[in-house]
């Protein structure tokens, strides 16, 4: 069961709307020489993140998703990353952008990172919305990154707590509440 909490807003949903379109062109950019980009969303946190950046992205894409797991429900991560449903497509010989909602430890990311490159892509770049590098146990970073975060558990744009808040339009920051 959840404790009591309240959400406090911590970037908009404008303002994530307004990075998203600065990364997408930075994308672009990065990938101007591929036939077809190959976006793999990291579930379930990513959806909504991935959903705006590819309709930014005004090229040929194909979208894949790959489910990994080292929270449950809980606020901490377990550091034991499981793969709950991996990608459908191939992907050796193309070029690959994982989108991640938030790097953390960067022990996800740096399990599915080491699991795709032994696919043998062409290019292998990562984007996440949100990065907490005050946490990291891993040695990763994203190639980009929407936005740098303090060390708050937060909420919203597809982020979860006890699969709670995904559908808030923006980031928020969780407060627990003393209903003692």
């Amino acid at each position: 069961m959840t404790q009591p909490y309240v959400i406090d807003e911590m970037i908009s949903a404008k303002t994530i709307a307004a990075r998203i379109e600065e990364l997408a062109g930075e994308i672009r950019t990065r990938f101007a020489d591929s036939d077809k980009l190959v976006v793999v969303g990291l579930l379930r946190g990513s959806f909504v993140f991935i959903a705006d950046l590819v309709r930014e992205l005004d090229m040929n894409v194909e979208v894949d998703f790959l489910e990994a797991s080292s929270y449950g429900n809980e606020m901490e991560s377990s550091r034991e990353v499981r793969i709950l449903k991996d990608i459908r497509g191939e992907i050796q010989g193309r070029d690959v952008l994982v989108v991640e909602d938030i790097v953390d430890t960067g022990h996800t990311l740096a399990h599915v990172l080491k699991i795709l490159n032994a696919r043998a892509p062409r290019k292998l770049e990562t984007i996440a919305l949100l990065d907490k590098p005050s946490r990291r146990e891993a040695d990763i970073r994203a190639t980009w990154t929407g936005f740098e975060i303090p060390d708050e558990f937060v909420v919203g744009y597809g982020i979860d707590y006890a699969q709670r808040n995904r559908n808030l339009p923006y980031i928020g920051c969780v407060r627990f509440t003393n209903d003692t």
